[in-house]
């Protein structure tokens, strides 16, 4: 999981509830701490167990440079509630979550970043319907199905946990089984312990195992991504260890994709690298929006 490495919002950044056509969304918004912005807002979507927390180090930087953000929780996901109703709810439903939020921020076209899992649902949103959006960036995210063994049986391991059961108490018996002893082992703060204990057991269990079942599952959609305009971003770490960086720059070159490798960081650059990964981004969408500049 991602894991934020401070959870205090900096200036400019403050926590809202975004009403949509398929439901309310938790998110984080940044603005520029000082005067207007003038340029296209952002929307940010993490992984699989993240949240919108895990963009915090992004937040103020990416907004100083003169645009709106949003980071936030997908419906299912720590302070987004899931549908009343699950069924259908995968990938492509989560699709469309995030285009009806693009659509409800109400400022014209927004730059779409996934992080992980979340670039599955992001790259979703954008084959299913491209006009709310003005580029997708994938960062830590892959063609398809994510092959890293140990990913693998992380996600084999929740399903066979949860499915029987998916309720909150066996929830938070697979915090206390298998994720609090790593968590501590990792000399984090008891803030960040705290916070990763609160935000896993405040997701939506079944929600939980069908983003795990799809993340294991996950068709190649290249080929369809490459038909829809709009500039691309390919963005991981040089260590990476859920899709290999080197299936990373494949999947860039055939998107056509501005490719940047963040070194230094593995899976999580918006957390290991936030200064270069914002740089990056910033680069990515100032280049979009400026025609005379190369994307």
């Amino acid at each position: 999981m991602s894991t934020p490495r401070f959870l205090e919002l900096p200036p400019g950044v403050r926590r809202i509830d975004v009403p949509t056509a398929l439901g309310t969304v938790a998110a984080l918004r940044a603005l520029p701490a000082a005067g207007g912005y003038d340029r296209q807002p952002a929307l940010l979507v993490p992984g699989l167990t993240g949240s919108k927390e895990d963009f915090i180090a992004l937040l103020q930087t990416l907004a100083q440079a003169g645009r709106p953000v949003v980071a936030i929780d997908l419906p299912g996901q720590y302070e987004s509630p899931a549908p009343g109703d699950l069924t259908g709810y995968g990938t492509a439903w989560l699709g469309r979550s995030v285009a009806a939020l693009a659509e409800a921020l109400d400022e014209g076209p927004v730059h779409l970043l996934g992080h992980s899992y979340g670039g599955l649902v992001s790259r979703e949103a954008v084959i299913g319907d491209p006009s709310p959006f003005l580029s997708l960036a994938l960062m830590s995210s892959g063609p398809s199905a994510v092959p890293s063994a140990g990913r693998v049986a992380d996600a084999e391991r929740l399903i066979a946990f949860l499915r029987p059961d998916p309720t909150p108490e066996r929830l938070r018996l697979l915090w206390d089984r298998y994720l609090d002893g790593p968590a501590r082992s990792g000399g984090l703060s008891a803030e960040i312990l705290e916070f990763l204990q609160a935000r896993m057991v405040a997701n939506s269990p079944g929600a939980l195992v069908r983003m795990c079942e799809e993340i294991l599952s996950a068709p190649d959609r290249t080929g369809e991504l490459s038909a829809v305009d709009l500039p691309r971003l390919v963005l991981y770490g040089e260590n990476d260890d859920a899709w290999p960086p080197d299936l990373q720059a494949v999947m860039a070159e055939k998107l056509s994709a501005r490719k940047v490798v963040v070194p230094g960081a593995a899976h999580s650059p918006n957390v290991e690298a936030p200064e270069t990964t914002a740089g990056a981004l910033t680069a990515f969408w100032d280049a979009v929006e400026t025609p005379e500049r190369t994307v």
